[in-house]
């Protein structure tokens, strides 16, 4: 009697934990097979699998950042995606961050229709990106323009100087590496320098007047580099429409028939840390269940992103920029 309940105690046992293992190694399972869904869909979670408006943000400095063309491509490439509301909140960036933005933004307005939702501030490089949208729709006190380019250097020679401290140099033609900031600036520094202001400065003018359908004396009016609230804008054709996200997506089911109250989906990057997390994560689960194949790939797979954060040497040129 004593070894039959012995007998089935332990079965009972044994049932229990192959229990476990079999949950714990679907769990896994379904969980390696949500980041591999999420990595080839180009989704981050499940509401996207339905029609939907898109929310891009975009906030900080503007550098045209692989991360953020990436989204863009993924929104662009998404059938669920109807439609984008490029919320912008933002002083601008480079001159060559801003155009690759616009570019990228560009390409995916030709595949569906784009409102720009201007937060505090869409100034500069931020208004570059905001020009690539259908129409431009900002608070009344909203801040637009800064129709400008900057190039901006620190110039220490006379502190050195006074110390005593002189730094010498070899170079190939005296516009190397000019200006530097240990010597005064020579005219033909400056003028060289100026050129290229010049240059950028034309670009972006020029793609005010072509996207928001100015005369030259229109443009003249708002090309001075300064900035304008949106209720000054909109008179000056900077702006389209006073409000905000409510006012952009009603002007997208008028203007572009998209179907009344469509869901808004925000679309956002994940942070190095957040995607190293998720796959280590999966990883410790997966090997738990014995599904050492999946862990070892997934392994790789956070290895890969630990060295991504890390590209080597540096090499940033920091003054040139449109803000």
């Amino acid at each position: 009697m004593t070894a039959t309940t012995d007998y089935l105690l332990d079965r009972r046992r044994l049932r229990r934990k192959l229990g476990w293992w079999r949950t714990a190694a679907i769990a896994a399972a379904g969980f390696a097979a949500l980041i591999i869904f999420s990595k080839f869909s180009g989704v981050d979670s499940t509401d996207k699998l339905t029609p939907h408006i898109a929310k891009l943000s975009l906030q900080g400095l503007i550098t045209g950042d692989k991360d953020t063309i990436d989204l863009i491509k993924k929104i662009g490439e998404s059938k669920q995606a109807k439609a984008v509301l490029l919320t912008i909140d933002s002083p601008g960036g480079t001159t060559t961050g801003a155009e690759r933005l616009y570019g990228e933004l560009r390409r995916l307005n030709e595949k569906k229709p784009v409102v720009a939702v201007v937060g505090t501030l869409a100034a500069s490089g931020a208004y570059i990106a905001a020009l690539a949208a259908d129409t431009i729709v900002a608070e009344s006190n909203s801040l637009v323009g800064s129709i400008g380019v900057l190039f901006q250097y620190p110039n220490f020679y006379k502190l050195l100087d006074s110390l005593g401290v002189k730094v010498e140099e070899v170079k190939s033609s005296p516009l190397k590496a000019s200006p530097n900031g240990y010597e005064p600036t020579s005219e033909a520094a400056r003028t060289a320098i100026a050129s290229l202001v010049s240059d950028s400065y034309a670009w972006f003018k020029d793609l005010v007047k072509q996207r928001r359908r100015l005369d030259a004396a229109e443009l003249a009016k708002v090309a001075d580099g300064r900035v304008f609230t949106a209720r000054q804008g909109v008179p000056l054709k900077l702006v389209d429409v006073l409000g905000g996200e409510r006012e952009a997506i009603a002007w997208l089911e008028t203007n572009k028939k998209i179907a009344k109250d469509l869901p808004v989906r925000e679309w956002k990057k994940k942070t190095s840390i957040e995607r190293l997390g998720l796959v280590e994560g999966a990883a410790v689960l997966t090997r738990a269940a014995g599904l050492e194949s999946i862990a070892g790939v997934l392994d790789q797979a956070a290895s890969a992103e630990r060295s991504a954060s890390l590209d080597g040497l540096l090499v940033i040129w920091q003054g040139f920029d449109a803000r």
